[in-house]
């Protein structure tokens, strides 16, 4: 069951990030948008991989790693001004319910 509830919490952190990164300077459109889309999609992939596997730890190890980048890409923005601070505060607190999401799964699983 939280399996599912992360990945419509990933998706909604998705569905609010991309219209945010719309917004970024055209010179980061290729460097740093790109680099914070890969890392979401990354997140993605390893939350269906965790899901569908048996020993799970590893993926979901790399799944928290994963979120740690995602939390300093979306910091960096918002220090360069790219990110207003409203934007910032409702993205990075996706973030971090997702990161409490992947902590609580991982004692879950180590137990």
């Amino acid at each position: 069951m939280e399996e599912l509830k992360i990945l419509q919490k990933t998706f909604d952190m998705m569905n609010y990030a991309y219209p945010a990164l719309a917004q970024y300077p055209k010179g980061e459109k290729f460097a740093l948008v790109v680099d914070i889309k890969r890392c979401m999609d990354v997140m993605l992939e390893r939350i269906i991989e965790v899901n569908k596997k048996y020993y799970k730890k590893t993926t979901l190890q790399e799944l928290d790693v994963e979120v740690e980048k995602l939390k300093a890409y979306v910091r960096l923005p918002y220090n360069l001004g790219f990110l207003p601070p409203k934007k910032y505060e409702q993205w990075s607190g996706l973030v971090v319910e997702i990161g409490r999401m992947v902590g609580g799964w991982i004692k879950s699983v180590s137990k």
